[in-house]
């Protein structure tokens, strides 16, 4: 039986941050669905106006919202820092999305009726938080959600409450109902209460695939409700015609191990032109071996710090193991720096001649290597998988991008630049496992209301000219 508290500890030194009695689905839900229709009564100037004064609160609140979130997740500063500024910046990014994507239109119109399209919200939307990123993802559903006028239930992931509490605290400073924005703490049980909820309009899942294929058809028998998923990757960096091999180690580094590999769009599988390998070995691991590796406030700043929690880096550590029994070949170890805590070294291995793949989201720094001989090979590789996320290529040939942009089969792809840091002025999501074509980001508006289309006229006047008898 689990407990009847959330406890939230550091991942960099097991100290107590946080804890809170779990909550109750029926009575966050209850509360919600009470109160969203006065909130979309108010006219979207209203509306904005609040969410204006939530990033304004954000904002005075960032140092101490910046040093929580480095605590609870082991994030170094500067990249929790980077994180509670994209909390800030949605508002703005997501005015202008609901007006681009879910404005109202009038469209033109015979025999002097008018043709109207306008959306309404969906009600009360579920909003399941992931812990890579506690603040910024499910930031990126509720604002647009309260910004199209529905009211949210969120759930944070049990392993970093504090900061989806923190979070939800600043949204009623700025004056939002509390009605509209609900915290439900609580672990998986809570979770799947509030998925299975028949008082919710639709739930914005951020998570695993099977988390999110077991959603998927939980949701199949209720076409009612929204479902949104925004899932992992597997996703691919291709290394091929590059004369500096230096910036393609930094491009593989930060897309493979920053935020200790806990990102959905960090690249799992480096592919490699066989006659790069080498060179390209060497500088990535010269430049791994340089990394700083510590707790959020360490002096000087650290690269990556801890992953979420020792479950994970025993699960990490298990899965390498697990990739040498298969064939693979150890390029650079992944060890365990700090005993007892779940601190991570990368860890890179071959994995070219293995006897077997494993196509799943390994969340956290390691990185499996494969090397072709052709650039037809390297494509074929990357798509080699049931994922659709992410992709990367680092070449020179603007040909060679063409070539990679229109066989690569995922929903972001860069050229020269790493595979993670989506933009959120852009829609953020993949194909496959990666979501249900439900992007998110600047595309969030699409699912956070719906069209209403409207014939109208002001006075009624109708004829029928064909099918009658004559009087």
């Amino acid at each position: 039986m689990p407990g009847t508290e959330i406890i939230s500890t550091e991942p960099a030194t097991g100290a107590v941050l946080w804890r809170q009695a779990r909550g109750d689905a029926d009575r966050e839900v209850a509360s919600a669905r009470q109160s969203w229709a006065a909130w979309a009564a108010h006219p979207l100037a209203y509306r904005i106006e609040a969410l204006r004064r939530f990033a304004n609160v954000v904002r005075q609140k960032a140092d101490a919202f910046t040093d929580l979130l480095a605590r609870e997740t082991g994030k170094p500063l500067w990249e929790a820092r980077s994180e509670i500024e994209t909390v800030i910046s949605k508002v703005d990014i997501s005015i202008t999305a609901f007006s681009e994507r879910t404005g109202q239109r009038r469209i033109d119109a015979p025999m002097n009726t008018r043709l109207a399209l306008r959306h309404k919200p969906h009600g009360v939307l579920a909003v399941l938080g992931p812990y890579n990123f506690p603040v910024h993802l499910p930031n990126g559903h509720i604002v647009p959600a309260l910004l199209a006028g529905n009211a949210v239930v969120f759930k944070p992931s049990e392993k970093t409450p504090a900061s989806g509490a923190f979070l939800v605290d600043c949204y009623r400073a700025a004056g939002i109902p509390e009605g509209c924005i609900r915290l439900l703490v609580g672990g998986p049980d809570e979770g799947k209460a509030l998925a299975a909820h028949p008082d919710i309009d639709g739930l914005l899942f951020t998570g695993s695939a099977n988390t999110g294929i077991a959603l998927n058809r939980q949701f199949a028998t209720k076409p009612e409700k929204i479902l949104a998923l925004e899932m992992g990757g597997n996703n691919p960096i291709v290394v091929w015609d590059t004369p500096d091999l230096y910036s393609a180690a930094v491009l593989v580094v930060q897309s493979a191990f920053t935020t200790a590999g806990q990102r959905c769009t960090a690249a799992r599988r480096l592919i490699v032109d066989e006659k790069l390998h080498e060179p390209l070995m060497a500088e990535l691991n010269k430049l791994i071996g340089r990394l700083i590796i510590g707790e959020p406030h360490a002096d000087p700043a650290p690269f990556m710090g801890p992953v979420i929690d020792n479950d994970a880096a025993d699960m990490l550590t298990e899965s390498f193991l697990a990739l040498l029994t298969m064939g693979g070949r150890p390029i650079r170890h992944m060890e365990r720096p700090i005993e007892g805590r779940p601190f991570l070294t990368p860890g890179v291995i071959d994995m070219t001649g293995a006897n077997e793949k494993v196509d799943v989201e390994l969340f956290g720094p390691i990185l499996q290597v494969f090397r072709v001989n052709s650039f037809e090979e390297a494509i074929a590789e990357a798509n080699d998988t049931r994922y659709g996320l992410s992709a990367s290529l680092v070449a020179q040939n603007p040909k060679l991008y063409d070539q990679f942009w229109a066989n690569i089969r995922a929903g972001i792809v860069n050229w020269n630049r790493p595979t993670n840091g989506a933009s959120s002025a852009a829609p953020f999501g993949g194909v496959g496992w990666s979501g249900n074509h439900r992007p998110s980001a600047y595309y969030a508006a699409d699912y956070c209301a719906y069209p209403v289309v409207s014939s109208e006229s002001d006075s009624a006047r109708a004829s029928m000219g064909v099918g009658l008898r004559d009087a």
